[in-house]
């Protein structure tokens, strides 16, 4: 009875009603055996025990034991002296008022063990959170371990392409500089096919470079002076330069087309175009020389300098009178019909070159006021050699502005060569349509817009411009005004006939050199004609009173003139 009433004396701290002296209880711990248990292993759960029992010890502690077996999981939890073993482990962190569950390894396995010091503190058993395995997965190591072969091989395999592409690059360069010393030179100098280009000086007159014959180029570069920016495009910058006279203080002015080490294709391509001495010709840009600038890290090609600038500077601050219209667009037609021509006018075989970004930009006004071709970035030469798959592989390229409508569709015949050329055509209609809005003989002449003008955007893409080209079949506006003036009528039916959307139904270059040739010579007959019968005497003119409609006599007068057998000059 004593025993109970120690007991409750030990809750209620009210004095033994025997004044038995106060002894202090042992610990009171949740004392039950092995027993099957609905706990996880996470977080914090309970022992579920029902019997909690005195310990024998004042020095023991409660302790409980979690398993996980085959069929499930199990608790065990008691009273235990924390110096001797238990099952094989020591206890540890035993002072801690919470059971705080670790896993140990004992003599049956792995178990979850927890002691602490406060009465049934191992009712409640508390679980370690579980952590992210993403913070201490030992697969990930693994995996990068075995990754780390791969990369490895990868950066090899990078750095050996690079260190093949400037080692190819090198040598091409080397070989192409030996195929030049090769040439035989003339007296005196370099090889004219390469160096004699006719020049640009400021003071408006041509002159043949002589600063090339006595500088041997191809050893150290020549001796230029940067002096002003005058265009960028997407490849490369042109600079207007001085070429210096190695025996005097006098220059040339050349023009210097320069561009970075990235851009190495397009510069060979041009380089390559321009190298062919079949190119020369009063229409297109002439060429001095090519250089690779390893120091500045630049490839230049070096030409004539034009100081009016290229077509669309010049329409945009210059109206043009009927007579400069003429000489622009028929230098404009004999370029590129030289560019599309298989021969010379010697006769000898020639290759043909497709420009494929014909715009008013790539043509330059010479001082004379005839056109020169420029930019053969995107030239393609069409040489007998050429597969289909080589053509295939030349990809849509170009201005969208400009593009034919078989190039924004992608459906260019790859097995005609001559479709190549009709893509061209429809590009030059463009810049003569911009040429024929500038002309004062039209009327009233509004400011300078390229093709398609505010239908798209400054610069169109693809898609847009497949929506006015493909699908609304639009065209620049030819208005009515711009048909009183003959000749303008013919420059205007020429034109539309150049950008039809069949490109077989489109006239080739040569057509269109010759329909502008014979257009000045009908307008001479028709102005002799004029001033002739202005000399008959009035009374010898004879009144024939015949009802003609004025629209249908101009048209009449406009098919006889333009009436050209191009089959014929396409021949020759």
């Amino acid at each position: 009875m004593c025993h109970l009433w120690q007991y409750v004396n030990r809750f209620s701290c009210f004095p033994c009603s025997y004044r038995l002296p106060f002894y202090p209880l042992n610990l009171l711990c949740k004392f039950c055996d092995l027993e099957a248990s609905t706990c996880s292993g996470t977080g914090a759960c309970m022992s579920n025990c029902s019997i909690t029992s005195i310990c024998d010890s004042n020095s023991e502690v409660c302790v409980a034991i979690w398993r996980k077996n085959e069929t499930g999981f199990s608790i065990e939890t008691l009273c235990h002296e924390p110096s001797r073993p238990l099952y094989g482990v020591m206890l540890d962190d035993y002072n801690s008022s919470t059971c705080q569950m670790k896993e140990k390894n004992t003599t049956n396995g792995s178990a979850y063990f927890c002691s602490c010091t406060e009465d049934e503190c191992n009712d409640q058993l508390i679980f370690s959170p579980i952590m992210d395995p993403s913070q201490d997965d030992p697969l990930i190591p693994v995996i990068l371990v075995s990754l780390l072969p791969l990369l490895v091989m990868g950066i090899v395999v990078v750095g050996m392409f690079y260190w093949y592409r400037a080692y190819r690059q090198r040598q091409l360069n080397q070989e192409w500089e030996g195929s030049i010393k090769k040439r035989k030179p003339i007296a005196g100098g370099l090889d004219c096919s390469d160096a004699c280009a006719i020049m640009m000086d400021d003071d408006r007159s041509d002159s043949s470079s002589t600063v090339a014959n006595n500088l041997n180029h191809n050893t150290e570069p020549l001796p230029i002076e940067l002096d002003l920016l005058v265009g960028k495009g997407r490849f490369a910058q042109v600079y207007k330069a001085k070429l210096k006279q190695t025996t005097s203080d006098q220059f040339e002015t050349v023009a210097v087309k320069i561009f970075p080490y990235e851009e190495y294709a397009s510069w060979k391509n041009e380089k390559d175009i321009f190298s062919n001495t079949d190119l020369r010709h009063e229409n297109i840009l002439q060429f001095l020389t090519a250089e690779e600038r390893k120091v500045e890290k630049q490839y230049w090609l070096i030409t004539a300098f034009h100081p009016r600038g290229n077509l669309q500077e010049y329409l945009t601050c210059h109206v043009i009178s009927w007579e400069e219209l003429h000489v622009l667009s028929s230098s404009l037609a004999r370029g590129v019909a030289h560019l599309h021509s298989d021969r010379l006018p010697c006769g000898r075989p020639k290759v043909p070159i497709v420009h494929r970004d014909l715009k008013s930009s790539n043509i330059l006004v010479k001082n004379d006021l005839t056109c020169c071709v420029c930019d053969f970035g995107l030239g393609l030469c069409l040489d007998s050699s050429l597969s289909v798959d080589d053509l295939a592989n030349s990809g849509q390229v170009g201005t969208a502005r400009y593009m034919a409508p078989e190039v924004l569709e992608a459906r260019l015949n790859l097995e005609n060569i001559e479709s190549f050329k009709q893509t061209d055509i429809y590009s030059m209609a463009l810049v003569l349509w911009e040429m024929t809005s500038r002309c004062e003989a039209i009327g009233e002449v509004k400011d300078y817009e390229p093709a398609y003008g505010s239908k798209v955007r400054e610069h169109p893409c693809v898609e847009s411009m497949k929506d006015n080209v493909l699908r609304d079949r639009g065209r620049p506006e030819i208005p009515d005004s711009w048909l009183q003036h003959q000749g303008v009528a013919m420059i205007c039916a020429t034109i539309k006939e150049c950008w039809d959307h069949d490109p077989e139904a489109r006239l080739t270059a040569h057509c269109v050199a010759e329909r502008i040739s014979e257009m000045e010579d009908e307008m001479d007959k028709l102005s002799s004609r004029s001033s002739s019968a202005e000399k008959i005497p009035e009374e010898l003119k004879i009144p024939i009173e015949v009802e003609i409609p004025e629209e249908e006599v101009k048209i009449t007068k406009i098919q006889n003139i333009i009436s050209v057998d191009c089959s014929v000059s396409d021949e020759k």
